[in-house]
């Protein structure tokens, strides 16, 4: 093991310069992970907290008291829209000089040749002190100049080895966060492999969900309702599995979906997101539906983790039975994030196995990540504790 040791006073005062006050359960998981950090073993660490429960402002506040000793800090995350969220979380939660002279530095696989040689000798050369990024930060070519913090975000989204690639990287001490981990974790903070670290409380005012259960043949009754919700204002979310038709597979995709609902809501915007577009283009697709310049946003399950956005209050997700539960509880996460009453539409289509009939029953009767998590480990058991299947 190894210490890391600095001024707690420094995050007193960050704390009490954020524009909002953190909750009891947010402040414990900190000085819990910070002591652990100032201990001479190596920190290993699940970070669990139901969606929108806060976590993210932790590990942030965590990352700044590492980077004051002067060492370097990795946040891993599954995709770039969440990577480039963290990025921005960080400026506007840290609004100060400091901020900038840390250098944070976003690596990812849309970077340019360029880009990339310039932002690999920052990292190597330890100037710059936090680096936010996707799977690119794993890579051989990544060296670190005294890395000895690694936050893997949304872990049930990487594979073993990919987590073990990036904490081999420096002396690190290493924090996994999720709302729903995977069976294989769970289990392995049951045999005492791992810390366990949990936020319990949500903020305040935070609305419950409805979750309901349709087949597709009631899509009529379903527009109808979306269409009295976005005529209040509020916005929605529809997920399909697929980005465009496929061969052998009678699976909604976001294509037709897209075409479908222009042609049924001709009076309201409707936008499109998939994994195949552009940063830039997908970046830019959700900007237009923050501010409202889109009332329903078709989707892949793209928009699964990281999207903030109080103003929408349903998400349809079609062929629901064919998602696991983590990650029909992280869609159903993006809604509920306002002060106004939400809906989660699990549509399927045709008949379902015993096990989705279970699935789909458990996301209906629970809101609880953590019930969650234990659920799928009781549906799917816990994975090769010694090995790398998951």
């Amino acid at each position: 093991g190894f210490k890391v040791e600095w001024d707690k006073v420094l995050i007193k005062n960050l704390i009490n310069n954020i524009s909002y006050q953190l909750t009891k359960g947010q402040l414990n998981a900190l000085y819990e992970i910070l002591d652990d950090i100032e201990s001479e073993p190596k920190m290993n660490r699940l970070l669990q907290g139901d969606v929108g429960s806060g976590k993210t402002i932790v590990v942030l506040l965590a990352a700044m008291f590492v980077v004051s000793g002067g060492h370097q800090v990795a946040i891993m995350a599954p995709t770039e829209v969440l990577a480039m969220q963290h990025l921005k979380s960080l400026h506007e939660l840290f609004r100060t000089q400091e901020i900038s002279e840390l250098k944070p530095t976003s690596l990812t696989g849309s970077d340019n040749s360029r880009e990339r040689t310039e932002k690999l000798l920052t990292i190597s050369s330890g100037e710059a002190k936090i680096v936010i990024g996707t799977h690119a930060l794993f890579q051989k070519k990544v060296h670190f100049n005294n890395l000895r913090l690694a936050i893997i975000d949304e872990q049930h989204k990487f594979g073993v080895m990919q987590r073990f690639r990036l904490e081999k990287k420096g002396d690190v001490n290493s924090i996994i966060m999720s709302a729903t981990p995977i069976p294989r974790s769970l289990a392995l903070t049951v045999f005492g492999d791992r810390d366990l670290t949990i936020i319990k409380e949500k903020p305040k005012n935070r609305p419950v969900i409805e979750t309901l259960i349709i087949s597709i043949k009631k899509i009529k009754q379903l527009l109808f309702k979306l269409g009295i919700q976005m005529s209040k204002g509020q916005q929605v979310y529809w997920v399909c599995p697929l980005i465009e038709e496929a061969e052998n597979i009678t699976l909604s995709n976001s294509n037709d979906r897209f075409t479908y609902l222009k042609k049924e809501f001709s009076e309201f915007k409707v936008g499109l997101i998939h994994g195949q577009m552009s940063s830039e283009d997908k970046e830019c697709e959700l900007k237009k539906y923050k501010d409202r310049q889109v009332d329903i946003l078709v989707s892949t399950t793209v928009i699964e983790v990281g999207i903030d956005n109080p103003n929408a209050t349903v998400i349809v997700i079609e062929n629901a039975n064919r998602f696991g539960l983590s990650q029909l509880h992280q869609l159903r996460g993006r809604v509920g994030r306002g002060s106004e009453r939400s809906y989660c539409f699990l549509m399927y289509d045709g008949n379902l196995s015993d096990q989705a009939i279970q699935r789909l029953k458990t996301m209906r009767e629970t809101q609880d990540g953590f019930e969650i998590a234990e659920k799928d480990m009781a549906l799917r058991g816990s994975g090769d504790l010694l090995g790398t299947v998951q």
